[in-house]
């Protein structure tokens, strides 16, 4: 599973808020839809947690069902404290997890 964070502003101090967008590329079956070729159900996968760390505490959780878009957007708003790491760890139903993490760094 690849993912991408980005923030928006690209500049900002501490004490502002922030946005936070994550996207991870993941397929996102639902287990509901057939394969074109066989008429076999394609199995359920998906993505069913994100959660959004800032020097390891946590920030917010979101539990997520089948029925998200293919390659899913996740946006936050953060109010930045000072700098530090923020950490997005996205684990999916099949036991898969990937960790990315961004440098906060506010100028200001």
């Amino acid at each position: 599973m690849k993912t991408l964070i980005k923030i928006k502003p690209k500049t900002y101090a501490a004490g502002e808020i922030i946005k936070i967008d994550f996207m991870a590329m993941h397929p996102m079956e639902t287990g509901m839809r057939k394969d074109k070729d066989t008429g076999a159900l394609i199995p359920a996968h998906y993505i069913d947690e994100v959660k959004f760390m800032f020097n390891d505490k946590l920030i917010t959780k979101m539990v997520i069902w089948e029925s998200l878009s293919v390659n899913p957007l996740m946006s936050i708003s953060f109010k930045v404290p000072s700098a530090g790491t923020l950490k997005v760890i996205a684990k999916d139903n099949k036991g898969q997890s990937v960790e990315t993490s961004s440098e906060i760094t506010p100028k200001g």
